[in-house]
């Protein structure tokens, strides 16, 4: 169980934080670029869930729990506690592949409501969708981070699958609050030549 008695403790004022082994590292090294990402990715998703309702709601709720999840997985460099076999344990927290199937699961089922695209849609729409294409692209930003984190050092892989399947997530989610699709804006290229 987290638990936090103060907010400030002086020990960053240096330009460093720690990790979840007890090292510490540059602010602004590539792992901390990756934990970054994820944070202000789910600070969009918490953004979108102001309008969200029912199920929606809900879903949008386990998947910031989940986000949490995956920055204490990034959080432990792996080798360092709880060695290079990726599982989690009592003392590291790990993202599994259940977290990306159950994305999937929600994907496909939003997907049978949906008629297939016949051109990219724009980002917009409904408030909802709006915001959730904002918190898409916040998304994708994370996951470039932890592909350029995973090229300097080893990074749990079900995180990358899921951080990857996210982005997935919230484009289908984007259509169901357009109207279930109805109310897509769609791209028309070269439009304005």
């Amino acid at each position: 169980m987290v638990k936090l008695n103060k907010i400030y403790t002086r020990t960053g004022d240096d330009g460093t934080t720690g990790l979840v082994d007890g090292s510490r590292l540059p602010k602004h090294a590539l792992r901390m670029e990756a934990v970054g990402a994820v944070d202000e990715a789910n600070s969009a998703i918490g953004h979108a869930a102001v309008v969200m309702q029912g199920d929606h709601a809900a879903h949008i709720e386990r998947i910031q729990n989940d986000m949490f999840d995956l920055g204490a997985d990034l959080a432990t460099p792996l080798g360092e506690v709880g060695g290079e076999d990726f599982e989690p344990s009592e003392m590291v927290l790990r993202m599994v592949s259940a977290q990306s199937e159950w994305l999937e699961a929600r994907i496909d089922a939003l997907n049978e409501k949906l008629e297939p695209l016949s051109s990219f849609v724009l980002p917009g729409g409904s408030e909802a969708s709006a915001r959730l294409h904002m918190a898409r692209a916040c998304v994708r930003r994370a996951e470039r981070r932890l592909t350029a984190l995973s090229e300097a050092e080893p990074v749990n892989p079900a995180a990358l699958t899921y951080i990857n399947r996210l982005s997935d997530y919230l484009f289908v989610l984007c259509r169901i609050m357009n109207d279930n699709g109805a109310a897509d804006v769609t791209w028309t290229p070269g439009a304005n030549r």
